[in-house]
């Protein structure tokens, strides 16, 4: 659940880290008892822990279509991220990979550890498939089709300009954004989405992850992974690994800076997006992911550790958003919340300060157009007594020990 230095800090992250184990604990048990459906949403559980508490908000037809969404293309991306299989052998699986969810028997052996797993028993995602309902069948090939030509496209291209970069963005997300409207759509309970905002709702989170991800991806072995525009990094430096390197850190922490900005042009769409959503579920779907995409940005930042190690949200905040995501006005609440903190720590020396401030500017005042701040309780930004958090932070320590003599294998189960 985290470390007792960082409950100590935020005492108040300890109920709702509780409360996401009891989810993920619920959700485990609720695994369909088919062994291919109970293959699917175990598999859900390995590649995206945080991706199968958040499915859990949604109706289970609805909940089985996104589950076999996500598989299908986790599967696609785990053919396109294997290094070790060589272009000519990878490109034609992409591009017919929309045929192979049909066939029960395909399956192909790539990736690692628990992807590994999904490539060699793709079987199961494909029995379940073909149980769906002939409209999300459609939704989910035509968005794979798409999908595939365009991993395809940019296995032999180099993302050079930032068009190139929203384009391959689109390709790999921006239709996941796509797909997803498809589906809620076709269970319908949602009017069909104008394609550029679900297109910015992947945007956003893909160019969050990349972002993220720049370490993890440039020591990828057996080869490395680029996806940062050259448009934006040969500004800084010649060569887009040598962001890494100790030497070049004022101008790594500039060219961060520069991929921040550039997705912020997304929030606008994003918070139009969820503004127009009905079904409370799907609400909480869309929006806990978008939540912590700004989160993570703010994180991110301004931060040399982006090119020293991981950065990303701790637990405790992750699982208030996850337990207090419940109405727009949270929305608007985490992202004018976010968006101060990132506006903290803009320098005015950056190159980009004044478009960066420009784009924060606009998001701030978007969400106080909406008139609903007044109507939530921040929880990012804290301000708590030191002996307030101690008193919390014993009573916490009084239930573990109250909850150890009621069940001495508590810990074990």
């Amino acid at each position: 659940m985290g470390s007792l230095g960082a409950l100590m800090k935020h005492p108040d992250d300890f109920y709702p880290l509780l409360k996401l184990k009891m989810a993920a604990r619920n959700a485990e048990k609720q695994i369909p008892s088919e062994p291919h459906w109970g293959f699917c949403f175990s598999m859900l559980h390995k590649v995206s822990r945080s991706f199968a508490l958040v499915i859990q908000q949604l109706d289970t037809e609805l909940r089985n279509a996104v589950c076999i969404f996500y598989l299908v293309l986790r599967a696609l991306d785990t053919v396109e991220d294997d290094t070790s299989v060589a272009a000519d052998v990878k490109v034609p699986i992409l591009i017919d990979f929309y045929h192979h969810i049909y066939d029960r028997d395909w399956h192909f052996s790539c990736g690692t550890k628990e992807y590994k797993v999904l490539m060699d028993q793709f079987h199961h995602v494909s029995a379940a498939f073909l149980e769906l309902e002939k409209g999300y069948q459609e939704a989910i090939e035509d968005i794979t089709l798409r999908m595939g030509a365009g991993m395809a496209k940019y296995i032999c291209k180099e993302v050079e300009t930032v068009d190139d970069y929203d384009e391959y963005c689109h390709y790999v997300a921006g239709l996941v954004g796509l797909g997803l409207s498809k589906l809620f759509h076709a269970y319908g309970s949602e009017d069909l989405a104008p394609e550029s905002l679900s297109n910015s709702m992947g945007l956003f989170l893909q160019k969050t992850n990349i972002i993220r991800d720049y370490l993890e991806d440039i020591n990828e072995i057996p080869q490395s992974r680029m996806f940062w525009p050259r448009q934006i990094w040969s500004k800084y430096i010649k060569k887009l690994e040598d962001l890494k390197d100790e030497e070049n850190s004022v101008k790594a922490v500039q060219c961060l800076n520069d991929m921040v900005t550039n997705a912020l042009l997304h929030v606008d769409d994003c918070l139009k997006y969820m503004s127009a959503l009905r079904d409370p579920a799907i609400f909480r779907f869309c929006a806990i992911p978008q939540i912590m995409a700004i989160g993570t940005l703010a994180l991110c930042y301004n931060n040399i550790k982006v090119f020293r190690g991981v950065v990303k949200m701790r637990r405790g905040l992750t699982a208030k958003v996850i337990d207090r995501t419940k109405s727009m006005a949270d929305v608007y609440g985490a992202f004018y919340d976010f968006s101060c903190i990132l506006k903290a720590k803009v320098d005015k020396n950056d190159p980009n300060a004044q478009k960066t401030m420009s784009r924060l500017d606009s998001i701030l005042k978007t969400c106080r157009d909406s008139g609903v701040l007044n109507k939530r309780k921040s929880y990012i930004i804290e301000n708590q007594s030191d002996y307030t958090s101690f008193v919390v932070v014993l009573l916490f320590i009084i239930l573990a020990i109250f909850l150890v003599n009621l069940n001495p294998n508590w810990p074990n189960n």
